[in-house]
């Protein structure tokens, strides 16, 4: 049988990047009958379908694990090509990873700034969940995750980078108010709560293991970012679970409290990566691993 042609790949790929054959097809500088002709070969090579003819195009589960493979192919066909040839001007590789908002907003950016300047890198940072990122590590769409799972994929290697406490804060108003006759579930329920979005039950979750009750606000902002999350919590907004790492200097001040000293929420965070990765690649995990390792509570 014959094997997989990456043509037919690329194709796919530029069809998803551009969001139409006809554009596909100028990118690839082919006709665009000649990329449906590759999306048909694909298809029938694999003998089901990799792409749902809609407006824009979209990948089957199939086409996306496709997709992953190609980009991973790419990735190391940059970093591994200068070290065979002759090539001196090397291009910066592209390099995506997934990760969740608080190890962004905190240590990530200093982790990969020598090996961002040292190795020549063009850095992707495709924030999510930290429950999901390792769905993007599988699909393909990045080189490496930052997940608190410690369950490897197949062909990855997981290492533990360290502990991100968060801690349940409030400005020294909002406590008076709402805590000052004592931290109980009453409390909580009334007091006003700052969460990073809809899906984010760490709050109700922090109580639970404090106090063991469920626990329903009353109120419940929502703001989108780790940052604002501090803001918020600030402003009088309301309680809000924080990583200990990103408001040191607002506990020193006296700016936050810490309304149940002793007790946080204590989550493992671990780098997921490619084990073939070469070069620049294992650099920048390198650094990544290093600086949290520094950084991060073991």
């Amino acid at each position: 049988m014959r094997g997989l042609d990456y043509r037919w790949l690329e194709a796919l790929d530029q069809i998803i990047l551009q969001r139409s054959f006809e554009k596909a097809a100028d990118v690839l500088c082919v006709s665009q009958s000649a990329v449906s002709q590759r999306i048909k070969q694909l298809e029938k090579w694999l003998a089901q379908p990799v792409l749902v003819r809609e407006t824009p195009p979209r990948v089957t589960p199939a086409g996306q694990k496709l997709l992953g493979l190609y980009r991973q192919v790419c990735v190391l066909e940059q970093d591994i090509l200068p070290e065979l040839s002759d090539y001196i001007g090397e291009k910066p590789i592209s390099v995506s990873i997934a990760t969740n908002a608080d190890s962004l907003a905190t240590w990530l950016l200093p982790a990969i700034a020598d090996a961002m300047r040292q190795s020549n890198l063009e850095i992707h940072l495709v924030v999510d969940d930290e429950h999901r990122t390792l769905d993007k590590l599988k699909n393909g769409e990045v080189i490496g995750a930052i997940s608190q799972s410690s369950r490897t994929l197949p062909g990855c290697s997981a290492v533990l980078l360290g502990d991100m406490p968060y801690l349940c804060v409030s400005s020294p108003q909002f406590y008076q108010q709402y805590f000052s006759q004592g931290v109980t579930i009453e409390a909580f329920e009334k007091a006003p709560a700052v969460a990073f979005d809809r899906h984010d039950f760490v709050n109700e979750r922090f109580v639970y293991d404090h106090l063991g009750c469920e626990m329903v606000s009353e109120v419940k902002h929502t703001v989108g970012s780790s940052e604002a999350c501090v803001k918020a919590a600030l402003a009088g907004f309301g309680y809000c679970m924080i990583p200990k790492i990103q408001i040191v200097d607002e506990l020193e001040q006296g700016l936050l409290v810490d309304i149940t000293p002793g007790s946080y929420i204590d989550q493992q965070l671990y780098w997921h990566h490619w084990q073939l990765e070469t070069g620049r690649l294992k650099k920048c995990s390198q650094a990544i691993v290093a600086y949290a390792i520094k950084t991060l509570p073991q």
